[in-house]
């Protein structure tokens, strides 16, 4: 997804879901159209599918708390599978998100896995389980490109709307 929404290869990527075991920054510059000013985005391990021990996953936790917890993050884009019902992990994300008054973009991914006809009732689904305002939530494909252009025009929105 990250690949797809800057539009070049910026991350590597595995077969095998949940290998990131680290933040990893990356520089997104102001060329980066619709976006009018710089920004970083953060990569942060996958808190749920991640093969990983209770250690690790209360690592992760601590990790993701301190990135969400820092003054200048202007938002956070959150990556949830549109095939899956949000698990405990998931509602204790959006709890966080909730009590940090962070906004949120729920990047809801792999709608290319789904019939067209299942994906708003599902998009939907997602958004009543966790809480989430429609305009929170943006289906995209980073196979095909659905919805990549609307996550891009409402991180542009978060950027703008953050303060300098």
């Amino acid at each position: 997804m990250l690949n797809a929404l800057v539009g070049r290869r910026l991350a590597r990527i595995s077969a095998t879901p949940g290998k990131t075991r680290a933040l990893n920054a990356f520089w997104i510059p102001s060329a980066a159209a619709p976006v009018t000013r710089a920004y970083y985005l953060l990569d942060l391990p996958g808190y749920g599918y991640a093969r990983a021990s209770k250690a690790d996953r209360a690592a992760f936790g601590r990790l993701v708390r301190h990135a969400i917890g820092r003054p200048a993050l202007a938002g956070v884009v959150w990556l949830l599978d549109i095939r899956r019902d949000p698990s405990e992990a998931d509602r204790a994300m959006q709890d966080l998100f909730a009590a940090a008054t962070m906004p949120v973009l729920a990047a809801v991914t792999k709608s290319d896995k789904l019939p067209r006809g299942q994906r708003p009732s599902r998009e939907g689904a997602l958004a009543a389980a966790l809480r989430l305002d429609g305009d929170q939530v943006i289906v995209t494909s980073a196979r095909t490109g659905e919805g990549i252009l609307e996550l891009r025009e409402a991180i542009a929105g978060l950027l703008e709307a953050a303060p300098r």
